[in-house]
């Protein structure tokens, strides 16, 4: 089993807060013989709507010295993770869950922005400390 990201209970409790049932911790994916594992799998139902929205989130803490080298690795997971979700449940969006303090610093970088929107990364921006989302980025 891969390691938990260091953040990774403080994301699922701002998923909790935010009415999201946590559905698999993590979400299990196996293509042929290709074992991937992403954080977590949750869901939620808009009364609105009658139609439930099934998400999947990789969170990733920015702690590193590098936090280019940190980029790198998490766009690499996220790109295999959507193919991965694409193939074995596509109805499933997956975001990638950044703490705030990175997001408004290292991901207002006109790199990162291009990167984020060429690649069409969705963002999960979460407050660690206070265990909240603070914004969905399509």
């Amino acid at each position: 089993m891969a390691a938990k990201d260091l953040f990774h209970d403080a994301v699922k409790q701002a998923l909790l807060k935010d009415l999201w049932k946590i559905t698999a911790d993590p979400l299990m994916i196996k293509i042929d013989g290709v074992k991937l594992e992403i954080d977590l799998a949750a869901e939620k139902v808009f009364a609105a709507e009658k139609a439930g929205r099934k998400i999947a989130v990789e969170i990733k803490s920015f702690l590193n010295p590098s936090t280019i080298l940190d980029f790198h690795a998490a766009l690499g997971q996220f790109l295999n993770y959507r193919l991965a979700l694409q193939i074995s449940e596509p109805s499933r969006a997956l975001y990638l869950a950044v703490p705030f303090d990175t997001f408004e610093s290292f991901f207002q970088e006109r790199f990162i922005q291009e990167a984020v929107r060429v690649y069409q990364v969705k963002l999960l921006v979460y407050n660690p400390l206070q265990e909240v989302i603070v914004k969905w980025k399509e």
